[in-house]
């Protein structure tokens, strides 16, 4: 009865977060990690973005195993540095040491208050500090498109700790050929997290993206192109 009564809750809760249309979809990654992903839609030639690394790379060692394909990961965070140097990464992952931003430029990324936490952000939220800060390099999407000559993104995965507010229309707006987009949302940061979260939503379907599959937190959000559904 409890669990009955604490999912109606949430339900209510995030009301403003409703998909717009159902899909066949299937959980990648473990469960602090994950997302859901339409699988029809990549393949071994997939080239695949993947934005906020942390210390968790179980989404990405997903879709390598099962397609073999490209992941491009991008994260700017010492700490998050270090940990992928210490890993044994399959070959097919490549980590580049600076984030996504609206601008090319040096950044002032702020780290997380608990200590025992890793993702930082370009955002001064509740869950960092504003006092304990590192500068980062950061580049536009558009930049790092002409970086790697990629003409189209198969999928991109954001977890990038609040400023997916700030940077997800300049992806939207790149006129680049995107099948699928999935990000974790952060409302829980700001006071005005609701209102973000319903303007980048309008921003996701104005831009021609449906919103397929939500996490039991609601805050793990799968979105596709209009156009890919013609292939599943």
């Amino acid at each position: 009865m409890k669990t009955v009564i604490k999912r109606l809750l949430n339900n209510l809760r995030n009301s403003h977060i409703k998909r717009d249309i159902r899909l066949k979809s299937k959980w990648f990654g473990n469960k602090y990690g994950g997302f859901y992903i339409i699988p029809k839609l990549l393949n071994i030639n997939a080239t695949v973005y993947s934005f906020g690394v942390g210390k968790d790379i179980s989404f990405d060692r997903t879709l390598i195993s099962i397609f073999d394909c490209q992941i491009f990961a991008f994260d700017p965070t010492p700490d998050s540095i270090a940990w992928c140097k210490q890993q044994n990464l399959p070959e097919q992952f490549k980590l580049y040491e600076y984030g996504l931003s609206k601008k090319s430029e040096n950044g002032t990324f702020f780290l997380p208050k608990n200590k025992n936490h890793v993702s930082g952000s370009l955002v001064d939220h509740t869950q960092v500090s504003s006092k304990n800060t590192v500068s980062v390099k950061m580049k536009s999407f558009n930049d790092i498109l002409m970086n790697f000559k990629h003409e189209k993104v198969d999928l991109i995965k954001m977890d990038i700790e609040g400023s997916e507010y700030d940077v997800a229309e300049s992806i939207l707006n790149s006129g680049i050929d995107i099948s699928q987009i999935v990000l974790e949302i952060h409302e829980r940061f700001f006071q005005n997290g609701k209102e973000k979260t319903i303007r980048l939503l309008e921003a996701f379907r104005k831009n021609g993206f449906l919103l397929h599959s939500i996490s039991s937190s609601y805050e793990e959000l799968s979105f596709v192109h209009k156009k890919a559904t013609q292939y599943l």
